[in-house]
């Protein structure tokens, strides 16, 4: 069965609660507790060897690593980036500065070859839909 790691912002975003129930793929979920050496070592292990990587950005996004990631994957592989945005997480939402930003990140990661979707149900769709791996079977 294939394998999405689900990148981008953390700070408490419960994005990954809502959309981990929906799929029907398997995931790796780079969140932990206590953030060493052993977790990061294992989060870039898990980013280069998932059959998908996900960065879903909401407004609780406090640093650009996650953009600078997306970027970078839109680059390297682009037929397993996928980027989310959500424009509202909790109360929050982007300003119009951003919103202006996000749009030219999108820009380049889709011309890049990398996919969009608009919200997690569309992710879940597109993974779902992307599940079935032939070399189970081989």
């Amino acid at each position: 069965m294939k394998k999405v790691f689900l990148g981008g912002t953390c700070n408490k975003s419960n994005w990954r609660d809502k959309l981990i129930p929906m799929l029907k793929i398997n995931y790796f979920n780079p969140v932990v507790d206590n953030r060493d050496d052993e977790a990061a070592k294992i989060e870039l292990q898990e980013r280069k060897n998932c059959d998908y990587v996900l960065y879903v950005i909401t407004p609780k996004m406090t640093g650009v690593y996650s953009i600078a990631e997306v970027v970078d994957d839109s680059n390297k592989q682009p037929e397993k980036t996928i980027l989310c945005i959500l424009g509202k997480d909790s109360e929050l939402t982007f300003s119009e500065s951003q919103l202006k930003s996000l749009k030219a990140v999108i820009k380049m990661v889709t011309l890049n070859g990398a996919k969009y979707c608009s919200s997690l149900k569309n992710v879940a769709n597109y993974l779902n839909a992307n599940w079935y791996d032939w070399r189970n079977f081989q």
